[in-house]
């Protein structure tokens, strides 16, 4: 670990990151102890987190906002750390989603409460990083391959753990791989290449954990994609493990990731620059070499995997997935995640997928936009189902609601045209027909 950070707002500090992804969180976590910075994910949620949460809010909030706030309130109340030594990751955002107002919220509860020494870290805003000084390119340059890294483990954990033969045995190997991950995230080289060859070195051995876990995938099972509000998709508790859902009625699923909203950020902040005639300004060249490096960093880090993803391909600019919105979605109209889920979903079934579930807070305004328009990118692709499901933090059993949803998806087996591309040793006959 690097020398501790000093003389700053996060020096004595613990930063906790809200836990959107199990991988995303612990990996992003490893990249701020990589440069001296004390941070750890949340806990895990639970009824508290939701008792604590709803107390202190009035209810017309996002359940993201809940579950946030109620994670924070759980650690300071149950005594787990004190207020003067906590800070909370909470980046922030332009446009009308509420999720600009997470931080700024939070910070007034935490206030009257008595817990106004919490330092609130908000990215989006101007000071974002202030608190890592000297650190701050590095610490972007990290966290960037600790995500791609983490998510990419996780897309190969969702690949294998609907064929396994042992029930477990793919969550026990994705484990083990995501800790090796992390402790390769958190360890400091000399150079960026050093640091770059031992993620490198940890992700080849994720890959062999993986693909070691006993399955048959010899019968491809229907492949779901899920788009949607991008905490409550990637949120198992928000979501009641949705993912899980899926592969219990016997899908397989291939999940939007965080990643995919890095990307959009470029675009739109590479668009703004250019909308106020900034073409040659140092902004924009400093916002294109990023796009260049996080391009690079994230082709190398994919290239451990070889074919293990053919068929699984994200788009190689997400400028693919807005353009594929543009017929339902004006771009410059509408904005975040309904662009970028109603785009996905197009391209889902341009990669053959079988069906889309859709899945954001309950009053989620980019999932009513979003599903205003889905009627009409279905009959555009050829009826695939689907499905939004909004959820609002009350615990529903969906098992039947998920039947009726596959039936209909392999009703759309059965006829649809776009073939799908399967990896190595994956299909047999099965693919062979597709």
């Amino acid at each position: 670990m690097g020398a501790k950070v000093t003389g700053s707002p996060l020096s004595g500090k613990t930063v906790y990151f809200p836990s959107m992804t199990e991988a995303g969180v612990r990996a992003i976590a490893a990249a701020f102890r990589s440069v001296g910075i004390d941070a750890r994910p949340m806990p895990p949620s639970d009824e508290e987190t939701m008792v604590l949460g709803g107390r202190h809010s009035s209810g017309e909030e996002c359940l993201p906002l809940r579950v946030t706030l109620g994670d924070t309130l759980k650690l300071l109340v149950r005594g787990e750390i004190s207020a003067d030594r906590m800070a909370l990751f909470m980046p922030t955002s332009d446009g009308p989603c509420r999720f600009g107002q997470y931080g700024p919220y939070i910070k007034g509860v935490l206030a009257e409460m008595g817990y106004g020494d919490v330092a609130v870290l908000s990215p989006g805003c101007q000071d974002g990083y202030s608190g890592i000084g000297e650190h701050a390119d590095e610490l972007l340059r990290t966290a960037w391959r600790a995500m791609v890294g983490a998510e990419t483990l996780t897309k190969l954990l969702l690949r294998t753990r609907p064929y396994e033969t042992g029930k477990g045995s793919a969550d026990e190997a994705y484990r083990a791989a995501l800790s090796d991950y992390c402790a390769a995230v958190e360890s400091r080289g000399k150079d960026p290449k050093e640091r770059m060859a031992r993620l490198v070195e940890s992700l080849a051995r994720g890959r062999r954990m993986l693909r070691a876990v006993p399955a048959d995938f010899s019968v491809p099972r229907p492949l779901i994609g899920i788009v949607g509000e991008i905490f409550c998709r990637l949120n198992t508790f928000s979501n009641d493990d949705a993912v899980r859902m899926v592969e219990d009625a016997g899908g397989e699923c291939w999940i939007s990731d965080v990643s995919e909203w890095l990307w959009y950020t470029n675009v739109a902040h590479i668009r703004l620059l250019k909308r106020f005639r900034r073409h040659l300004s140092m902004e924009m060249f400093g916002a294109r070499l990023k796009w260049h490096f996080q391009h690079r960093d994230e082709r190398q880090l994919f290239s451990v995997f070889g074919d293990d993803f053919r068929g699984y391909e994200e788009p190689h600019d997400i400028r693919e997935i807005l353009d594929l919105a543009s017929p339902y979605l004006l771009p410059d109209g509408a904005l975040g995640e309904m662009l970028l889920s109603v785009g996905k979903s197009a391209y889902l079934h341009r990669k053959g997928a079988d069906g889309v579930l859709d899945i954001n807070p309950f009053s989620c305004m980019n999932g009513i936009v979003s599903e205003a328009v889905y009627p009409r990118l279905s009959r555009d692709c050829d009826a695939m189902p689907v499905r939004v499901l909004y959820f609002d933090g009350t615990r529903t059993d969906r098992r039947y609601e998920m039947d009726i949803f596959m039936d209909l998806v392999r009703e759309y087996m059965g006829r649809k045209r776009t073939a799908r591309a399967f990896p190595p040793g994956m299909g047999g006959a099965a693919a062979a027909s597709a």
